[in-house]
Order: C-alpha cells, then structure tokens, then sequence
C-alpha cells in the first residue's frame, strides 16, 4: 500500500499512468479521498491516466490516511501535507486538480510554491456564502465518525479546528487580493449548490487573470467536458516546467 509519512501523518496516495503529473484533491469535504471520484460527474483517475502521471490521495484522517488532531490544525496543515508528498514523490512541477474542497487546496499549493504549479482545474470549489452552518454540520459529522481515534481531543479543540477551516471568507484559505495576483492559468468548473456556490467560482473567474469559466460542465458527455480539460492541460503542459 503506498503511503508517505510525515510525522505522525501518514497519507496514503495512488499513482496511475506516464507522464507529465496532475495531482488530484478530491470532492468530499473532510472525508476528501480517492473513493469519492468514483461518485463524481467524472472520474479524472480514469480519464486522465492515459495522457498524465495522475496522483490522487486521501487527505488527513480520511480514506486510509490518518493523523493527529490539534488545536492549531487549518488550512496550512494541509498545504504542507501536499507539499510534502510532492517532495517524496521528486515532483518538481505538476497541474492539479481540485474538487469542492479541492478547490482550496489548489490554492494553497499556488500560494505556498507558485512556481511547481504548472496548470489548475477547478471544480465546483467550495467557499463562503452565508453557508457556514452547513460546513459545520458537515465538519462535525466526520469529527463524530473519528473521535474515537482521538480521545484525548477536546469539545474545544475540536470546535476550534473547525473555526480554523470554515470562520474566514470567500474559498478561506486565500483572500480576493491573492487571488487576482495568480499568473497561473485555470480553468473553472462552475458550482450550484449550497457547497459550491456559483459566485465563488464567478468571482475565482473573475478575479484571476489567466481564468476561464466553465458554466455548463456537469453531463460530461454532452458538454464535452473530459475533452476540454485535457485540451486545457496539454495546452499548459507544454509551456510548464519539465
């Protein structure tokens, strides 16, 4: 079983097809893993492994990959997870591909080493839009599923964890200044829901100078949806690092 580990963390990754990378940060909000493709509208691990190196992982405490609660942990603990397993894997430069609370995650990498990112997708990211009771409910239904991992873990741990991933604004982890900085080329895929509020990926669009939004996206077949992003990533391919 692949796994990397850091610390206490252990992440557990698969690695499908040659060629160039594209990292994969799955949908699923805290219970984000490689499982979850599998109930997407499309599945990237499938449709992109016959023309990338596709790495797709579970995140922390999700799927098979497990690690330490604390007080402190946020969006930053995550970035350095992903970071971190580029740098065991000898990832020099990557795409990555991120959906709902992928999006940010995305993000993040870009702002903590811009220049390893090659070219982004992404889909239907999550973000704030008077929406917090719903991340909460989602938050504390995946910290119920695990407490029992973590017993010496606190109420007040736990609630400030929580506070630390979904108190902020827009996508949480970067602000609207960061974002219309990016020089990076990105492709959103719009979102509609509750989740993944159509005007973050409008203002994500709208905001980053080299964006392109994607409205319709969701039937993959009739939107022609797994031919544009691979037009997309083959087009940055060739002007990313090698």
């Amino acid at each position: 079983m692949p796994e990397f580990r850091r610390k206490d963390t252990t992440i557990y990754y698969e690695v499908y097809g040659e060629g160039y990378p594209i990292v994969l940060f799955a949908p699923g909000g805290m219970r984000s893993s490689i499982d979850f493709w599998k109930k997407s509208e499309w599945n990237p691990i499938t449709t992109l492994s016959s023309h990338f190196k596709v790495i797709a992982m579970d995140q922390r405490n999700a799927g098979k990959s497990i690690a330490p609660i604390n007080a402190s942990d946020s969006w930053r603990v995550y970035t350095e997870d992903h970071i971190a397993l580029l740098d065991y894997l000898g990832i020099d430069s990557c795409h990555l591909l991120g959906g709902c609370i992928g999006g940010p995650y995305c993000l993040g990498i870009i702002k903590a080493d811009p220049k390893r990112v090659g070219a982004v997708v992404l889909q239907q990211s999550i973000g704030a839009d008077n929406n917090k009771d719903a991340f909460y409910e989602l938050f504390d239904s995946w910290a119920e599923e695990i407490k029992h991992r973590h017993p010496n873990v606190t109420e007040e741990e736990w609630n400030q964890f929580r506070s630390n991933m979904f108190d902020g604004d827009f996508v949480y982890n970067v602000d609207r200044h960061f974002v219309s900085q990016i020089k990076t080329s990105m492709l959103v895929l719009m979102g509609n829901d509750v989740y993944h509020p159509e005007i973050i990926s409008r203002e994500i669009a709208d905001l980053a100078p080299n964006a392109k939004l994607i409205e319709e996206w969701k039937n993959p077949e009739e939107h022609n949806t797994i031919e544009t992003v691979i037009q997309f990533l083959k087009e940055n391919t060739s002007v990313a690092k090698p």
